[in-house]
């Protein structure tokens, strides 16, 4: 097992925001037999000391939640560390706060592909919010980005961080069209 410190990491400040990122634990604070130091952080239970803030994680080994205290994390991942493993496992996460599906329809489905085209099964959401919230957890670690609608049409796609699909001229006439009171049917 690789074993990642404070010089793979892009930040290592304990002030900065940790949420919807990838960071690596010490082995320190991992049991003997765990494989992996690699963590999602889906949210920050704050205190009034920073440094004893509680991290909420999921391992990217195991898929286990996991949670500690925020002093204990070495950094934030360098996003060209992450391996193809740990990029499936993160694909498979949902966003935080996402709506329980037994007692909400998803209307959507989240994709993130590897440069060779692999992929987990989707991950389903319920809303557009939790669409933008998978979209903001996964850019920066993912080749490819596809959202698709219940009838598995796409809706956003984003390819090495940016937006290909919809193109900005078409997401500013949507927008202007809602402003306006609604789109217009050709």
């Amino acid at each position: 097992m690789q074993e990642f410190t404070e010089k793979d990491c892009m930040q290592t400040e304990k002030e900065i925001s940790i949420q919807n990122r990838v960071v690596v634990l010490p082995s320190k604070v991992l049991p003997e037999h765990y494989t992996g130091q690699l963590f999602f952080c889906t949210n920050i239970q704050k205190t009034e000391n920073p440094r004893h803030s509680i991290a909420h994680l999921v391992s990217l080994s195991t898929g286990e939640a996991w949670h500690c205290w925020n002093r204990d994390v070495v950094g934030v991942l360098l996003p060209e560390l992450l391996g193809e493993k740990e990029r499936l496992q993160l694909s498979q996460i949902r966003p935080f706060g996402a709506l329980d599906l037994h007692g909400h329809s998803p209307e959507y489905s989240g994709y993130s592909f590897l440069p060779d085209g692999r992929y987990a099964s989707g991950v389903w959401l319920a809303n557009p919010e939790e669409v933008w919230s998978y979209v903001m957890m996964q850019k920066d670690y993912q080749y490819r980005i596809l959202i698709c609608d219940r009838d598995d049409f796409a809706v956003l796609e984003m390819l090495e961080g940016r937006m290909i699909f919809p193109d900005v001229q078409s997401l500013e006439q949507f927008q202007q069209a809602q402003k306006d009171g609604g789109m217009e049917m050709i």
